[in-house]
């Protein structure tokens, strides 16, 4: 933009702005819709949902990136994402629910454990009993100090975030006592032994760091969130949620613009006054939502740039970027049945050192850490009669691909490709190369040039003990630098995962609208 540009006047006028059609920022700008503000969302790619979307390769369609989503429920028992999507915003979906929680497969040499995890608490700590006699007690202390998180992080939501110190201390004592510790040492704290140890950190590759530096407030909360409510996908693929807020915002009279991005977001005096887009429109707001990292936009976006403070800066780069991934999606000429694979999600580990497992993100070859969704075993009609789609997903450190030269990119894709197949059809004791009729492989690049996050991360800020959903939470007034301006996504403070981003954008909302019935802006 040319020197001066931003003295012009400001050509359109909206009470929100919302950066970003992501999960955050599509609940965000559905739920200012819903309550009445004059909200535009502006997206720089040509559809909703960021990574929630599909693609179809021949006659198959693959979901692009949810495994499952918690906090969903059945309709007699709703969860908080339910309940916000159908009691706050008026969308019913298709929700299906995932049959078992997941199975589990070490694959190193020594390495003896194979074992499939229902939903429900008894019948999760049973299913660890039984494979691993004696874990009952030091399980259950994990589980209880897992729903004890719950509950105080529900009270805490409750309180707006001014909670009874003495209601806290006495009531949720050993939630104040774990926050500052990882998933490891609560574990090592409460007895549980090594090998239900690996039972309970399964799911940790779904939020990123190793366990010895996993965050248990988040990971616990995730962990009984799962067991409490399963998990559910949408029957028409997380596009399906993706476009139907999408349809929410305009049926209620919000704006959506697509193939426009945010270049600057305008403030003076400390507070935000406008926003200028791609196209040049210049539009005039005093709030701004942004699905946007702190870090793009402390560093990029904000103007005049002076006025951004060190310590936000210092901030962004104090903190630790999620990681990115590769997937491998098939579409398979045979059924599981065929096949013999009977569950719906695994997770393949060469062990449970979560430390070294994650060191292997940061080589460019194929890694001893798999999320494999089976979707037919959810849907059976997901795909043709006689067929089956499978994904595999792995994870890499942000940077790793990028020395791979554009000569090399499709060989060096296709190689640790076809190992991460081949370990695959070892551990699954599936011949799945022999009925591969349609495959796509994308890579850390792909995310990079589809959603255009930094590196091709998937996952927001990482959640280390200090940096995790209890701190974030008691910052949340300090670390509000600009009036006007809300974070949600994956960044945000609920951190990253379907639901914490669809329930960020929600909280980001609310907090908007609260300032906006202070300036008169909506009606109380």
């Amino acid at each position: 933009m040319a020197a001066g540009a931003t003295q012009q006047q400001l050509e359109k006028a909206y009470d929100c702005v919302v950066v970003g059609a992501g999960n955050g920022g599509l609940a965000a700008a559905a739920q200012l819709a819903v309550q009445g503000a004059d909200v535009l969302l502006l997206e720089r790619h040509n559809l909703p949902g960021g990574f929630a979307t599909s693609f179809k390769r021949g006659r198959f369609e693959f979901e692009a990136s949810l495994h499952q989503f918690c906090d969903v429920g059945p309709p007699t028992d709703k969860g908080g994402v339910r309940q916000f999507l159908e009691d706050d915003l008026g969308i019913y979906l298709d929700w299906v629910e995932v049959p078992e929680a997941f199975r589990m497969i070490l694959t190193d040499p020594g390495e003896d454990m194979d074992v499939t995890i229902p939903y429900g608490v008894e019948e999760f700590i049973d299913a660890v009993e039984k494979e691993v006699p004696g874990s009952r007690e030091s399980v259950t202390k994990y589980v209880d100090l897992s729903r004890e998180v719950i509950d105080a992080l529900t009270y805490l939501g409750e309180t707006r975030g001014n909670p009874d110190k003495k209601v806290l201390t006495k009531k949720y004592g050993n939630f104040l006592k774990c926050c500052p510790y990882t998933a490891d040492e609560v574990a090592e704290a409460l007895g549980v032994p090594e090998r239900a140890r690996k039972i309970l950190h399964a799911q940790w590759s779904y939020i990123g760091p190793p366990t010895s530096r996993l965050n248990f407030t988040i990971y616990g909360a995730m962990l009984y969130k799962f067991l409490v409510t399963s998990a559910y996908i949408p029957k028409q693929r997380s596009h399906e949620f993706s476009l139907a807020l999408d349809a929410r915002i305009r049926e209620k009279g919000g704006h959506i613009e697509y193939n426009t991005s945010v270049e600057e977001i305008l403030t003076k005096n400390g507070r935000v006054v406008g926003v200028v887009t791609s196209k040049g429109d210049r539009i005039a707001t005093n709030h701004v939502i942004s699905n946007a990292s702190p870090t793009l936009v402390y560093n990029n976006l904000i103007r005049p740039k002076a006025d951004v403070p060190e310590t936000a800066l210092r901030s962004c780069n104090a903190r630790v970027n999620g990681v990115s991934a590769m997937v491998v999606y098939l579409g398979l000429d045979a059924t599981f049945e065929e096949l013999g694979i009977n569950e719906y999600s695994y997770f393949v580990y060469g062990n449970m050192d979560t430390t070294k497992l994650y060191e292997g993100f940061k080589v460019l070859e194929a890694t001893k850490v798999q999320a494999v969704m089976c979707l037919n075993n959810a849907l059976p009609d997901c795909s043709p009669p006689g067929t089956a789609v499978l994904s595999t997903t792995t994870l890499y450190q942000p940077g790793v691909w990028e020395d791979v030269s554009p000569r090399d990119y499709v060989k060096v894709k296709n190689r640790i490709a076809a190992d991460l197949i081949s370990d695959l059809e070892q551990a699954l004791d599936a011949p799945l190369s022999e009925h591969v009729e349609e495959i796509e492989v994308a890579t850390p690049q792909t995310y990079a040039r589809y959603t255009g996050s930094y590196n091709g991360i998937i996952y927001g800020y990482e959640p280390e003990p200090w940096d995790s959903l209890i701190p974030r939470m008691m910052m949340m007034g300090d670390d509000k630098l600009f009036e006007g301006l809300e974070f949600c996504g994956g960044f945000a403070f609920r951190c990253h995962g379907y639901s914490s981003a669809f329930m960020s954008g929600q909280t980001a909302a609310l907090l908007t609208l609260r300032d906006m019935m202070e300036e008169g802006r909506v009606a109380q």
